[in-house]
């Protein structure tokens, strides 16, 4: 996977100014960092995807290099994505390295909920209503994620 960016990179991008990284993110499969001038993705996400699914989210990065900051998803970057050969799909759809977040909550109707920080205040379950109620309040269990179960993540 890091040939393919640091390919993707030296075709679209000046690999002298840009970089290609794995980072931490449990929430987020790509960032493209301006300040730094440095592309990274998920490592803990990267492992749940297809080489395919990779290279869209490479893509995707990119795009955002090339269309500058403060463009979000606009016109510009959705042009500038599209003649990359983005495919416009959204590859990380809210999925989350659930297996690393210290903070496992479920709501009387049994939904399960995440959290990586711990949560601050009564929660309540937003599947269960729209609308705060007390009735589907979260109960927080903190569970110990060790150095030994993140690993196998930080060998891709």
């Amino acid at each position: 996977m890091r040939r393919w960016a640091e390919a993707l990179i030296a075709l679209h991008l000046d690999p002298a100014v840009w970089s290609f990284g794995f980072d931490n993110a449990k929430t987020r499969a790509g960032l493209c960092s301006f300040d730094k001038h440095r592309i990274t993705v998920s490592r803990y996400l990267a492992g749940r995807y297809e080489d395919d699914e990779i290279h869209q989210i490479l893509l995707h990065e990119i795009a955002h290099a090339l269309a500058g900051p403060r463009v979000g998803h606009g016109p510009r970057w959705r042009s500038i994505a599209r003649e990359l050969g983005y495919d416009g799909k959204r590859t990380h759809d809210g999925a989350i390295a659930h297996e690393f977040a210290p903070w496992v909550g479920t709501c009387p109707a049994g939904h399960v909920h995440y959290r990586y920080k711990q949560p601050r205040g009564v929660l309540a379950c937003g599947r269960c209503s729209k609308r705060f109620d007390l009735a589907n309040q979260i109960d927080w269990r903190q569970r110990s994620v060790t150095a030994a179960s993140r690993r196998p993540a930080g060998s891709i």
